[in-house]
């Protein structure tokens, strides 16, 4: 088992910056590939940003591009998600994700409300 929790959300105003952290417990030789997603109210969840545990490889959901930034810190077995010119359109809870196989997302945070005020 792998357990992940998230820090770091809050309250910015428009065109401000916010540095989310996730910090994973348990069986972490298990981490193959982390995650961030984010839901707003009366959306579905979508997939923000991922990087792969070992190697560089990291993935951008078009709207975050050049904005956010996915790193990791694996003598802490740590994740982060910095976030520059935060839009309104960023106000969700956002949530840590883990997979654990190389196939899909199987382990989540609990979510940590990220609010951008116009």
């Amino acid at each position: 088992q792998v357990q992940l929790v998230e820090s770091g959300g809050g309250l910015v105003q428009a065109g401000g910056s916010l540095r989310l952290s996730c910090a994973a417990s348990g069986r972490t030789y298990r981490l193959y590939v982390m995650g961030w997603f984010r839901q707003a109210p009366r959306k579905g969840r979508e997939f923000v940003a991922s990087i792969r545990w070992s190697g560089s490889t990291t993935l951008y959901r078009n709207s975050v591009k050049g904005r956010f930034t996915i790193s990791r810190d694996n003598a802490n077995n740590t994740v982060y998600l910095q976030m520059n010119s935060l839009e309104p359109e960023d106000t969700a809870v956002y949530y840590c994700a883990a997979d654990l196989n190389g196939m899909t997302f199987n382990t989540w945070g609990q979510g940590t409300q990220v609010t951008v005020s116009s």
